[in-house]
């Protein structure tokens, strides 16, 4: 069976940088629903248009393709005063946003003298990603699949 539009995916996958560097090593397989519904990067939905089982291909992705590009007005040094005592270098929080705005997430990337470096980038901005997949399975999605746009069962979403 040919990938094709509403068709259920199933792949086998690595990700590493330009540098051959491991950023996933793929240990679940990646399921997601084909045809446009955002459960995988365009860029690979459409190199593995027309795949079948079996089909191994690599596909590089430019960071404007995968988690976009590094935003320097993203990376905020703050007084240490505004946070808890309690936090680390890699902890996460939610900028409470303004109307209108979308949430952004802020990791903790230094804490030094008083001071709270905190980064509103994907750890993956900037960076080139390169995928090699295999296509392990495709399957014909069911109409409740394509209803909710998105894969059930295993390795999709749950009810």
């Amino acid at each position: 069976m040919e990938i094709t539009k509403n068709t259920v995916v199933t792949l086998d996958y690595t990700v590493k940088d330009p540098e051959g560097s491991l950023i996933d090593d793929g240990h679940h397989p990646l399921v997601y629903l084909h045809g446009g519904y955002d459960g995988i990067f365009a860029v690979i939905e459409e190199a593995l248009q027309g795949k079948k089982v079996g089909d191994n291909l690599k596909v590089k992705l430019l960071p404007e393709d995968a988690f976009g590009e590094f935003d320097e007005e993203l990376v905020l040094v703050e007084d240490a005063s505004m946070f808890p005592d309690n936090i680390e270098v890699g902890m996460s929080f939610e900028r409470v946003a303004e109307e209108g705005e979308e949430e952004i997430v802020y990791r903790i990337t230094d804490i030094a003298d008083g001071k709270v470096v905190v980064d509103g980038n994907h750890p993956l901005a900037g960076t080139a990603l390169i995928f090699d997949l295999t296509v392990k399975e495709v399957r014909t999605a069911s109409a409740e699949e394509v209803g909710h746009g998105h894969v059930h069962g295993a390795g999709g979403h749950h009810h």
